[in-house]
This record gives structure tokens, C-alpha cells and sequence, in this order.
């Protein structure tokens, strides 16, 4: 087992991995910006470090200054979280290569999988579904005219080493396509600094529905369900829910293989998501895979019983799998919100401020994912989610009434937050009947805000 744990991430996330440590007697290292100093995850860990400045570049974005924390504080191992640098293979590699343990894949399938055009070629070859359009990434404009024309619009433009919904067009005829593929390419130097490009046809108000893998290093590949995602918002998702309504016990069968194929086909260790996009005519294809631990894994854990970060942990450590297929157990239905420090009415721009004022909602089937406490103060510099909010009930009814209440319940005062925008999607009618898809938002509530 790993002995010391440096938390490469900050928030929730890393409150969330210090605890799996403390109940794995584990020792935790926690590190922190300046601006971060007095933040939740620096006086749950055993030890915490200063890295840098607010600025991520230079603080949650710095490989040097988190290896010699590392280093400084005899960590053996570092859990990236998710965002910051969770998915950064060169990050990965020079962990391995300081005889750090990187807690996720190896640096190669990171990069394999990271590339989404090579990805989806990888996929094709296992005999995974993919949606039709390029085979890897584009070169230049004329072979984008001619693939377009041959799958039929509308089409897809994403960058290849994309991600978090950034560098992605939809266009709808010919003569929108140049301009955003400029566009795209444009967007993917700035975000990744890799302006690859792929193309593949678009589908229309899909379902986005994932399966939750858990691989260890001896071969073994187990699943753990799906989780709709489709309740989002600029591809940014704002609502999850596990088991999807959108899809049966057959199908729902399907998928599972096919993510156990796709995690095979990549030579893949540690827990990820293979992600799927599902038409209405209930055809599913593949459309990336996440190599680290996702936001919304609560959910799974609520649904199964099994802790994920755990288990990623003891995986990491060379662990063969304890949980077989036959043993995974899917009890009732799990609903989260995620709660950010925005304000909808103002195009959800982001609210920073102190909490003056806190009260998380309890009870039974429920369970708040968190790091702010009464006093704290929520910084500019970070992404706005501040709270998850985790229900589970016997039914989808029972989890969504008890999302209702928890809503309800939750108070922060100080901060604008984007409670009530989620208890309109929460009490809405096509919501509730399991009516919706990824335009669902936009379409149900905020056209009808207008």
C-alpha cells in the first residue's frame, strides 16, 4: 500500500481523496496556493505546502514546484484529482520518472486516449460504435469540405487533444465551415496548445450517457453502471443522474461491454469513463474517454456501494480487484447537482465573495461533496463549483423529491449561486418524466426565461 499521498488539486476534490486516505490510514499531503492558504483541504491533510502564487500556472499547474513538494515531504505517490493536471501524460511521465506514483494511467494511455481523433481510431479497430467522420485529425480545409459533404451536415468540429467543452463547432451548411474551422483551430493552440482537429457528424439532441470502469493491474475490467450527463449547459454538465431513463436493460447491457472493450482495447489501468452519446433511435456511439475521476462519481458510489477513490488508490498500489462483474449490486437511483458561485441571471457569471452565512442540507440519502465553510472566502481564480449535492432514493421519484428538499434546505448567503436555477430544472415536467437531452436547458428553461 502507498504510504504518503500528495493531492495534486485543491477543493472538494481533495477533501474528497484525504478522506478515502485517512480511512485507509493513509498520511496526506495537501499543497495550496497563497490564495488558498486557509482553504478546507490545507487543514484536513497531515501536512500542507505552499507552491506558488493564485495564478494555476504558477501554482496548481506547476510540475517542478509540485515534484519538490513532493520531494520536500516524502510523498510516494500524487493523486491529480480531476482538472488541473489529472489528464497530463508529460505530468504523468515525470512522475514516473521521479519514482513518484502517479494514482491513474500510465502517461502512454493518457496520451493515447487523450487524442480523441486517435482515440476514436482505436475504437473503431476494437469494434466499439463511433460516430462517423474523419479518420484522425484533419489537414487542411478541402478535406473538411469533402468528409461534410459525404457524411451529411450538420457536422462536428473538435479539437483533437480537447476537452471541459472547449474547442468545439457545430456548423449546419457549407458555407458556415471554413470560418469555424479557423475558428477551432485557432481555439485549440490557445487551450492545448495543439491545433489538431477532427471532424465527425453531428447528433442531433443526443443523450449523453457514461460507464463508470474500474481496471486493475492484472487484467482485470470491471464496470460500474451509467450515468446520464445530458442535463448540461455549453457542454458543461450541471445535473447528473445514474441509471439513465433513456435507455433499457438490453442496451444498457451493450454499452457495458462495449466500455469493458474500449478499456481492453486501450491497455487501460486505474477507474475512467468511456463516454457515449445516444440518438433517439437508441443507437449509441463512442465519443471520448476521461482517464481520471470525474466529478460526478459520487453518484455511481451512492448506486453500487463501492468507493471509487478507494479503490483507485489500492489499484494504483499494484492491487489485484477484490470486486468481480457478478459482485457489483445497483440499488435505487442517485440524482447530483453541482452548485456553483454564479449568477444565471447574469449569463452565469461567476460570484467570489466570502460565505457569511452556511447551512448544507442532511438526512437520510443524502450527501453533500464540499470544501467551504462559513467564513471562507471563495476566490476569483478557480472554477466556480463550490458544492455537490448527492441524493439516493429506492426510485427516481424518491431521488428526486429528496433533491427538492435538499435544495430547499441549502443556504449560502454572501455569494450568488445557482440554487434556484437548479430547483427549476429539478420541478420541471419533462425533467421529472426523464423527458429531456443535452439541448434540454436551453430549450426548457432558458428560452422560456426570456
Amino acid at each position: 500500500m502507498l504510504n504518503k499521498v500528495l493531492i495534486a488539486n485543491r477543493g472538494e476534490i481533495a477533501v474528497r481523496i484525504i478522506r478515502a486516505c485517512k480511512e485507509m490510514n493513509i498520511k496526506t499531503v495537501a499543497i495550496y496556493s497563497d490564495i488558498d492558504k486557509d482553504a478546507m483541504h490545507t487543514r484536513l491533510a497531515d501536512e500542507a505546502i505552499c507552491i506558488g502564487p493564485a495564478d494555476p500556472r504558477k501554482s496548481y499547474l506547476d510540475f517542478k514546484n509540485i515534484i519538490e513538494a513532493a520531494s520536500i515531504t516524502g510523498a510516494d505517490s500524487i493523486h491529480p484529482g480531476f482538472g488541473f493536471l489529472s489528464e497530463n501524460s508529460r505530468f504523468a511521465k515525470i512522475c514516473e520518472e521521479s519514482n513518484i506514483k502517479f494514482i491513474g494511467p500510465s502517461y502512454k494511455v493518457i496520451d493515447l486516449m487523450g487524442n480523441k481523433s486517435n482515440a476514436k481510431e482505436l475504437m473503431k479497430k476494437a469494434g466499439v460504435p463511433v460516430i462517423p467522420g474523419s479518420d484522425g485529425s484533419i489537414k487542411n480545409i478541402d478535406e473538411v469540405i469533402e468528409i461534410a459533404d459525404k457524411i451529411g451536415y450538420p457536422v462536428i468540429l473538435k479539437a483533437a487533444a480537447g476537452g471541459g467543452g472547449k474547442g468545439i463547432r457545430i456548423v449546419y451548411d457549407k458555407e458556415k465551415l471554413e470560418e469555424n474551422y479557423n475558428i477551432v483551430k485557432q481555439e485549440a493552440k490557445l487551450s492545448f496548445n495543439d491545433d489538431e482537429i477532427y471532424i465527425e457528424k453531428f447528433v442531433q439532441n443526443p443523450r449523453h450517457v457514461e460507464v463508470q470502469i474500474m481496471c486493475d493491474e492484472h487484467g482485470n475490467v470491471i464496470h460500474l453502471g451509467e450515468r446520464d450527463c445530458s442535463v448540461q449547459r455549453k457542454n458543461q454538465k450541471v445535473i447528473e443522474e445514474t441509471p439513465s431513463t433513456a435507455i433499457d436493460e438490453k442496451l444498457r447491457n451493450k454499452m457495458g461491454e462495449a466500455a469493458i472493450k474500449a478499456a481492453k482495447a486501450a491497455g487501460y489501468t486505474s477507474i475512467g469513463t468511456i463516454e457515449f452519446l445516444v440518438d433517439k433511435d437508441k443507437n449509441f456511439y463512442f465519443m471520448e474517454m476521461n482517464t481520471r475521476i470525474q466529478v460526478e462519481h459520487a453518484i455511481t458510489e451512492m448506486r453500487t456501494g463501492i468507493d471509487i477513490v478507494k479503490n483507485q488508490i489500492r489499484i494504483a498500489a499494484g492491487e489485484e480487484l477484490k470486486i468481480k462483474q457478478k459482485d457489483v449490486e445497483f440499488r435505487g437511483h442517485s440524482i447530483e447537482c453541482r452548485i456553483n458561485a454564479e449568477n444565471p441571471s447574469k449569463k452565469f457569471m461567476p460570484c467570489p465573495g466570502t460565505i457569511t452565512g452556511l447551512n448544507l442540507p442532511g438526512g437520510n440519502g443524502i450527501r453533500i461533496d464540499s470544501a467551504i465553510y462559513e467564513g471562507y472566502t471563495i476566490p476569483s481564480t478557480y472554477d466556480s463549483m463550490i458544492a455537490k449535492i448527492i441524493t439516493h432514493g429506492e426510485n427516481r421519484n424518491e431521488a428526486i423529491s429528496k433533491m427538492k428538499r435538499a435544495l430547499e434546505e441549502i443556504v449560502i448567503e454572501g455569494v450568488d449561486t445557482n440554487i434556484d436555477f437548479l430547483f427549476k430544472i429539478i420541478k420541471n415536467p419533462n425533467f421529472i418524466r426523464g423527458n429531456f437531452d443535452t439541448s434540454f436547458i436551453e430549450k426548457e428553461i432558458l428560452k422560456k426565461e426570456e
